[in-house]
């Protein structure tokens, strides 16, 4: 039973540090500024030095869409680094399996390829990777004939 309270509280502590969870990124050619906040949604948004002033539409949009997804990424990441102690097994209660958290289903796969491969693995993913190496192989091979 205090292993489980420890849970609790613990699921408690992170929804508390994600309510003023955000992540500020720059776009790669350093024309904006972006701040997502912990449910992806963007909280803040500045165009740095002037630099929009000489760019076309396309290339504004562009820029701003590349910082939105670097910043859902890096918060997504920051969301998986924090729950990821609730989805182990505890070591003293063995009923007690850890929380089985669908990151997948909450971000979808390009957000989590994004975040970064340091992500939590789940029993199917090695199965996955070996679908996607058996691919990529079969691809490589058409090149070479």
């Amino acid at each position: 039973m205090a292993e489980l309270e420890s849970v609790k509280a613990a699921v408690a502590r992170a929804e508390e540090q994600l309510t003023d969870a955000s992540a500020t990124v720059r776009s790669r050619d350093r024309s904006v500024e972006v701040t997502v906040g912990p449910q992806g949604e963007l909280a803040g948004l500045t165009f740095l030095d002037g630099k929009y002033r000489s760019m076309n539409a396309p290339q504004l949009a562009a820029s701003v869409m590349e910082a939105v997804g670097r910043g859902r990424a890096q918060m997504a990441r920051q969301v998986m680094d924090l729950f990821d102690p609730l989805t182990r097994p505890s070591t003293t209660v063995p009923e007690l399996r850890g929380v089985d958290i669908d990151w997948e289903r909450i971000y979808g796969s390009d957000l989590l390829d994004e975040a970064g491969a340091g992500r939590t693995r789940r029993p199917g993913d090695r199965l996955r990777d070996e679908i996607h190496e058996d691919a990529d192989d079969a691809h490589g091979e058409r090149g070479r004939s």
